[in-house]
């Protein structure tokens, strides 16, 4: 007989008094320019480190730690935690906090004082993504991690639970459109959950969703990642007209976006939203070569 196993006591995590006090402490109100809203509840914590499957060994990319609600339970499931965050003051306390909470793993935690729209270097290569995102700045946040940083092999953020129906859509979908194409170009992305708006505080006016999602290659292409995006933004610029039509100002003409589209094996007829990140990719390789500008000729206006 087998002696039974002593299960791994469960650490504390940050609750709502918690947080009120760290943010009275700091004088902190949370803006909505900065999509500051906190996760008060432990076990929503708990529910987003299990949902991101993480291993032992990863180095954890965290955006946005605020408190460091999220930032104690990433600390309890990985090896290292990269903390990307704008707000000064919340930079600087975090270590504290860390250090007060959780002493054995404080020295595991790297803080990095830079916006996540724009950082492209970090000190330790991240292996996964877990983060609670500003609303406003969710997808752009994501591709750019995604670009910058090709260490990052599987995630999963929380944000707005409509842009989480957006990123996970797929081909034929109304919710399918620049967002879901372009984070195909890296990645494959699922819908994970809904959190609840009583989780936060403050607490925000929607849901929240939690998006997974697991790296692969673009797809083989002769065409730039800045071709093929420039291809779904024009596709999707007006989305209820037809390919060949939406494509005329990026192609030069709509007879040159028609004759692109048919070498790429794509009827004009379609919209943008029919097609997957393989075909965007087909059409920016076929894009009819630009004749260059008329030189100006003496005398002429």
């Amino acid at each position: 007989m087998t002696a039974p196993s002593n299960p791994q006591p469960i650490q504390p995590l940050l609750g709502a008094g918690d947080v009120r006090r760290l943010a009275a402490d700091l004088d902190l109100r949370p803006t909505k320019t900065l999509g500051q809203n906190f996760v008060i509840d432990g076990n929503t914590i708990r529910r987003i480190v299990a949902a991101a499957h993480l291993g032992p060994e990863e180095t954890v990319l965290e955006v946005g730690p605020g408190l460091g609600s999220l930032t104690l339970g990433l600390l309890d499931a990985a090896r290292r935690v990269v903390a990307v965050e704008i707000d000064p003051v919340l930079a600087a306390r975090l270590p504290e906090t860390v250090a007060r909470w959780r002493p054995d793993t404080a020295a595991n935690l790297d803080v990095v004082l830079a916006d996540a729209m724009r950082v492209t270097e970090l000190p330790h290569p991240p292996t996964a993504l877990v983060a609670n995102l500003p609303y406003n700045v969710a997808v752009p946040v994501v591709l750019n991690l995604l670009e910058n940083f090709p260490s990052l092999r599987h995630g999963l953020v929380m944000v707005q639970d409509e842009v989480a129906d957006r990123l996970a859509a797929g081909p034929g979908s109304k919710t399918y459109g620049v967002p879901s194409v372009k984070a195909a170009w890296y990645s494959t992305m699922r819908k994970s959950g809904v959190i609840g708006m009583n989780v936060f505080w403050p607490a925000p006016k929607i849901a929240s969703g939690l998006v997974g999602f697991v790296r692969h290659d673009p797809p083989a292409t002769s065409a730039s990642r800045r071709e093929v995006f420039a291809v779904i933004d024009a596709a999707f610029a007006q989305r209820r007209k037809t390919l060949r039509a939406a494509l005329a100002g990026w192609a030069g003409s709509s007879v040159l976006a028609g004759e692109a589209l048919a070498a790429a094996g794509v009827d004009p007829s379609l919209r943008g939203e029919m097609l997957d990140i393989a075909a965007f990719a087909r059409i920016a390789e076929a894009k009819p070569e630009q004749l260059p500008p008329p030189e100006d000729q003496p005398g002429r206006v």
